[in-house]
């Protein structure tokens, strides 16, 4: 009988311990979420900056740029449920400014519009990254909250669960941009 009980007592003991160290890694991975759309956030930030610096540059011919600086100021005042659309928005503005016929040759000889589209295109891959990077996470997490284990206890609290932000973020044919 004493065998039996302190058995109990540890498989109680060990089942604790293990539901704790899963709801322990579910808080992790809901800190990482955060973490994680926090750098988005900043480098879609970066990428809009950047985008609105070669907009008023005078680089670029009036309609492009103006083209530009519409899809920048659309993006920077989405609210969270069109931030996704907006952001598509400016990745396709930039595409057709990238993309017009003879773009990179007329930027010789103009002093900083090197830099400055390289700076652009920088920026844009930095998003490309931390999206890939975001969504990689929030699938995890939300793997992680459906486990029955963590369904029945209820482990991941109140946290609400992690959407995915969903953009183009290409050139064309499949490539990033940047």
């Amino acid at each position: 009988m004493l065998t039996l009980i302190i058995l109990i007592v540890f498989v109680v003991m060990i089942s604790g311990v293990y539901i704790s160290w899963r709801a322990g890694r579910l808080d992790r991975l809901h800190n990482r979420v955060e973490t994680a759309r926090t750098a988005l956030d900043l480098a879609l930030v970066r990428r809009s900056s950047a985008a609105y610096e070669l907009a008023t540059s005078g680089l670029l011919d009036p309609a492009t740029s103006l083209l530009l600086a519409d899809a920048v100021r659309r993006a920077k005042d989405a609210d969270a449920a069109e931030r996704d659309l907006a952001e598509s928005d400016l990745t396709r503005a930039l595409r057709a400014a990238f993309g017009q016929p003879g773009f990179r040759a007329e930027l010789d000889g103009k002093e900083g519009a090197k830099e400055l589209v390289g700076d652009v295109e920088a920026a844009a891959h930095q998003v490309y990254i931390a999206r890939k990077f975001y969504n990689d996470v929030a699938a995890r997490t939300i793997d992680a909250r459906r486990r029955p284990l963590a369904r029945v206890f209820r482990l991941s609290g109140n946290a609400p669960p992690p959407e995915f932000f969903e953009m183009e973020d290409s050139l064309a044919d499949g490539d990033s941009l940047g």
